[in-house]
Parts: structure tokens; sequence; C-alpha cells
């Protein structure tokens, strides 16, 4: 199947479970995909075509999408995020697809609450951070006190290495991609912390590095190229690559596309499509 034909087909759910689930299963036992990167609501600076979530959620089951970990938009802007968390498992409630993950700032005042709540009383498996767009370094404290506070609570940590090409983004509030080279101590600190990067465009090199990381993981999101996906796989290691499409922002077939074209073996293809990704949630 080429790329054309794929795209024509629309990635329709049967050719997901046929071209894309282990050959040893048929299409009725694969349990569809679990994508670990997508977001709601209005993203601030122009229209998105899925930034519906009727729209979105739609779109995700016709690629075989059975479950998505869903972040918000407006936790990047406001200061006001328990709202904002709480408008999102509002939203999350009304589709059995969707995971709602919080988004904490611990620049902001009372971020340890917004933290505990996402824990204790939304029960959300995860929160989404994005240091960047919200001011802080890896190397500061604030992130160490939050990462340990995360461990703690089991949360998963997803940090967004990049929400947008730094060639697109509005002249006033560019954002470059976040610094890593402090993850590795700050993780030393929390060694219990799961974190997982999002959007991280990856080279070979970078990933070399970041693998030697203990419980850090990756996304498929800006995996480029035709052997994009298998190279990270290769470099990180099959049992720590997400499936991840950053839909709306980025075009969701797009994401599948490159995994279809990774020709990965069945079980790295399915860890990566799945298993990978309930086992971290786990």
């Amino acid at each position: 199947m080429n790329r054309r034909h794929f795209l024509q087909t629309s990635l329709a759910a049967t050719a997901v479970a046929g071209s894309l689930a282990p050959r040893a299963e048929s299409a009725d036992d694969f349990p569809g995909i679990l994508d670990s990167n997508v977001s709601l609501f209005r993203w601030p600076f122009r229209r998105l075509p899925l930034d519906d979530t009727e729209k979105l959620v739609k779109k995700l089951r016709s690629l075989g999408v059975t479950k998505a970990l869903a972040a918000s938009f407006e936790g990047v802007f406001h200061r006001d995020l328990d709202t904002a968390n709480a408008r999102l498992v509002a939203e999350c409630a009304r589709f059995p697809e969707l995971v709602p993950i919080g988004t904490v700032n611990p620049t902001l005042p009372g971020w340890e609450r917004d933290l505990d709540r996402c824990a204790a009383e939304f029960r959300m498996p995860g929160i989404r951070l994005f240091p960047s767009q919200q001011g802080y370094a890896l190397d500061s404290t604030l992130f160490a006190r939050l990462l340990d506070r995360a461990a703690k609570a089991g949360l998963l940590v997803q940090i967004t290495v990049t929400l947008e090409d730094v060639r697109t983004q509005p002249e006033s509030l560019v954002t470059p991609d976040v610094d890593l080279a402090p993850l590795a101590e700050a993780m030393k600190q929390a060694p219990r912390a799961r974190v997982q990067l999002l959007n991280l465009r990856p080279r070979a090199s970078q990933v070399a590095a970041l693998a030697a990381i203990p419980n850090l993981h990756f996304d498929t999101a800006r995996a480029d190229g035709s052997d994009g996906v298998a190279s990270l796989v290769e470099a990180a290691g099959r049992e720590r690559v997400l499936f991840g499409t950053h839909a709306p922002f980025l075009i969701p077939e797009a994401a599948l596309i490159r995994v279809h074209e990774s020709a990965l073996a069945p079980k790295p293809l399915h860890a990566v499509l799945r298993e990978n990704a309930e086992r971290l949630l786990s």
C-alpha cells in the first residue's frame, strides 16, 4: 500500500487493523491504537480543522484509535489551571476514548494544589507541562519540586518539547524548543518519575543521549521521514516509544502513515501502537 492509496482510503479503521495490527492477530483481536498526544479546544492563533472535540474524536475513531491522552490548549495559556483542568475533565467525560491529562504550571501560586487535584480528585493518570511557554527551565528548583511531587502521586509527566515550529510562531510570542540538557540530572533527583517527551524532533545523537536516562519515553509525532519511527525505535528501544499524533495541531493521518512506512516487525509495532502506553500508564 503506497502513501497515496493510504490517504485515499482515509485510513479507515479496517485498514488500520489489517495493515498495522500484528500479523499474528486478526483485526477483531486488535484492541486499537492508543494516541498519547492529543489536545482539545482552540489554539488561540488560528483555527484548526479538528479543534472541535466531536470532529477530532470522529477522526481518531476512523483511524482505529480507541484511546487518546488528551490535554488542553487552554492549559498552555490560562492562569486559572484548576478551572481549565475541570473543563477538560468534563469534555473528556463525553467521549469514552478520551483520557484527560491535566496541566500544571509550577511558576503559578498554588500549583501544588493543582497537581494534587489532578491526581486525587480528577483521577488523571498524568500531567502535561509546557516549560517554554510558561517560562521555566528544566534545571529550575520549581521543576525539580514538581517532578518529585508528581512521582510521589504516581503521575506520568509529559514534557512538551515544542508546540509549533519557530518559523510559524507569532513574532511577539516566539518560544524555542525546551532545552533538554538538564533533564538527566533532574530525573536522577526523582528516580521514580515517569517522563515522556512530546513533539521531539529526534536526532540520532540526541536520542542516544536521552535514551541513557531511565524511565524516559518518547512519542512519534515529529519522527519525520519514512524511516523516522524505525530509527527512533532503534535508538531509544522499542519499549520506550509511544504512538502520538499531536492532533489537532498536526494532521493525525501523518503520524499513522509514518508508522505504516516504518515497516516494524509485529511485536515492536504493537508495542508502539498500544502496549508501551498501557504499561507506562499502569
